[in-house]
């Protein structure tokens, strides 16, 4: 037996000792699962691609429990290069060590290899979603998380007569999707653009080659359906409508919302939306539908222009879903229609009922101001001329470009090893200056930014509040969807324009705003959020649409350890990745990524998956 087998027998062992001890300790169900990741060959808009998945399916398996469950996944790394999986949403209570985002909590998963997660659940109620956290791999590996009410209770609206998940996903045609990305990168241009959309792995009638695969859904007449929509898209905001069909939302990011009432919703990357539907007009056939919401410049920023679709189609008829007689979607908005995307936003609420309260922080601590900027990287570290060729396009927070150092940063803070990280991430904008003016010019002082690795460190129990500002710089202005890790935070105002310190908290909602992980910073515009920092540990932030994320939209929170037991972080398992050279795959930017000559020096000479 080579040692290989022995340590994955080894690890198979601790996996099954440590689920059986935690059968005793969990509130409720321990459930396991096991992920093989693997490349698979797929054909879509009539070209053939090889792509990672896992168990064999795009999107991947639904992990479906009850509240307060906890699950191991067991997840086997059968494809070329590390990789690693989060659990978006889940708030992991003093376990860090599986949340999953590469070079910050762990390290990835090296090809051949495997590493069981613990994911624990707490008091998250409907629908998460899974991904991978390692460059754009997340574009075909992911799947839904289906977390129904505690046994014994139920839903706090009526009891709908089915559900059904419905993963949106972004498609690209390109033959190797990395190749691209990695000579974007290093010719300083734009990222791609996804070639369609998919609802659940397909992209329907109105993309090439695809009629024949359009997922069909039955109904009946007059009963009501939850659907759980996950965006996993990518790099874009989606408008979702059903031809002729109003929907409710009823949740949100794994919480319970005021029901809204609408012909449509719109959901940014990252969010999930549960929706009710009822079948309630005439038997027939009628188009589902995912459509960008692009609320970038279109002149500067290109976008996906397709539609993705299924059927809808009601049971006992005698209609044809394969002729022409299948209802047009005329209620989903177009592709730029900001009133709609803002519309529908604003609306959003919590349940904040009996069972479900609200408990916004109002003792502020801690506040900050970050403003999240389209920037550039100068070709070389001593001058930057004016719009110079080979100077990179870059994104920050508070002027600073997120860079993957070298270890994950949970484990250098837990041994305490320096060197890794600064504790010095700014609570302001190092300039204050006119954030959403028209800017023409090329002000090096304002869109040069710098990289650095700094996270900002929370005492236990801190009340936070942060606003975000949008900014204009290189006409990148945009909606911004910003992820917190391992907490939900409470979405208290927003608004267009600068943030005015002195009346815009006049107008904040501290009864009942949305309690969410992601939520859109809006385009020329300021977002208010507050949580409480009380989960220990190493918790990433960052903008969810990834090629923000790949030039530099993150930094870390550290929450130091509380009193008790039950606020501390707990100790690692023994059986952690390890970081090695081989694991990268490099597409946010490393230390010292930059050389003199503006060469990126992350490791792109690695192929991803694709």
């Amino acid at each position: 037996m080579k040692d290989g087998d022995c340590l994955q027998i080894l690890k198979s062992l601790i996996f099954l000792l440590a689920g059986q001890f935690l059968v005793l300790l969990a509130h409720g169900e321990v459930h396991y699962y096991d992920f093989v990741l693997k490349e698979t060959n797929v054909t879509k808009l009539c070209v053939n691609r090889t792509i990672l998945t896992v168990n064999d399916n795009f999107p991947g398996p639904v992990i479906r429990i009850h509240k307060g469950d906890t699950v191991f996944v067991n997840v086997h790394n059968q494809g070329y290069y590390g990789v690693t999986i989060h659990w978006h949403g889940v708030k992991q209570p003093g376990n860090p060590w599986s949340d999953g985002p590469e070079y910050i909590t762990q390290c990835p998963i090296e090809p051949g290899s495997n590493f069981t997660y613990q994911v624990i659940f707490s008091d998250e109620e409907g629908t998460l979603w899974w991904h991978a956290h390692s460059d754009w791999t997340r574009s075909t590996v992911h799947g839904a998380i289906v977390i129904l009410p505690k046994e014994g209770t139920s839903y706090p609206f009526h009891t709908p007569d089915g559900d059904e998940v419905l993963v949106l996903s972004a498609w690209y045609k390109v033959g190797d999707l990395y190749d691209e990305l990695d000579e974007a990168i290093k010719s300083a241009s734009d990222l791609p653009h996804s070639s369609g959309y998919a609802i659940n792995g397909e992209l329907g009638d109105f993309s090439n080659c695809s009629s024949e695969t359009t997922n069909h859904y039955t109904v009946e007449y007059g009963k009501t359906y939850l659907l759980r929509i996950v965006n996993a898209v990518v790099n874009a905001e989606l408008f979702f409508a059903i031809a002729d069909h109003n929907l409710t939302a009823v949740g949100m990011d794994g919480a319970y919302i005021k029901p809204i009432n609408s012909t449509y919703i719109m959901v940014s990357p990252g969010q999930t939306i549960d929706v009710l539907f009822t079948a309630n007009q005439s038997p027939g056939n009628y188009y589902m539908a995912v459509r960008q919401f692009s609320s970038e410049n279109p002149s500067v920023t290109g976008f996906d222009h397709s539609l993705g679709s299924a059927i809808v189609e009601y049971s006992g008829g005698e209609y044809n879903s394969s002729s022409s007689s299948v209802n047009y979607p005329h209620n989903l908005p177009q592709n730029l229609d900001m009133k709609s995307g803002r519309e529908f936003v604003n609306r959003i609420r919590s349940l904040d009922s009996e069972d479900y309260p609200t408990s916004v922080p109002t003792n502020i601590t801690t506040r900050m101001y970050i403003t999240v900027s389209m920037n550039v990287l100068c070709k070389n570290s001593t001058s930057c001329s004016e719009q110079a060729m080979g100077n990179m396009l870059a994104t920050s927070l508070n002027n600073i470009s997120w860079v993957n150092p070298e270890m994950d940063v949970l484990q250098a803070y837990y041994r305490n090893i320096s060197g890794i990280y600064t504790e010095d991430f700014p609570d302001f904008p190092s300039i204050m200056y006119n954030f959403t003016s028209d800017y023409d010019d090329y002000d090096l002082n304002l869109v040069v930014t710098n990289q650095a690795t700094k996270v900002k460190v929370l005492e236990y129990g801190e009340s936070v509040e942060i606003v975000f500002q949008g900014t204009t710089l290189l006409q990148g202005s945009v909606n911004h969807p910003m992820h917190l890790h391992g907490h939900s935070f409470y979405v208290v105002g927003l608004g267009y324009g600068n943030f005015n310190n002195e009346t815009d908290p006049q107008t904040y909602n501290l009864v009942d705003p949305p309690k969410v992980n992601t939520f859109g910073v809006p385009k020329s515009g300021w977002l208010t959020i507050r949580f409480t920092a009380n989960n220990p540990g190493v918790w990433f932030w960052h903008c969810h649409l990834d090629r923000h994320m790949t030039w530099g939209m993150n930094t870390a929170f550290i929450v130091k350890n509380g009193g008790t037991k039950e606020s501390t972080l707990r100790p690692p398992p023994s059986y952690m990745p390890t970081c090695t050279g081989s694991s990268a795959t490099g597409h946010i930017r490393t230390r010292n990524s930059v050389d003199d000559e503006g060469k990126d020096k992350s490791l792109h000479s690695l192929p991803l998956y694709g």
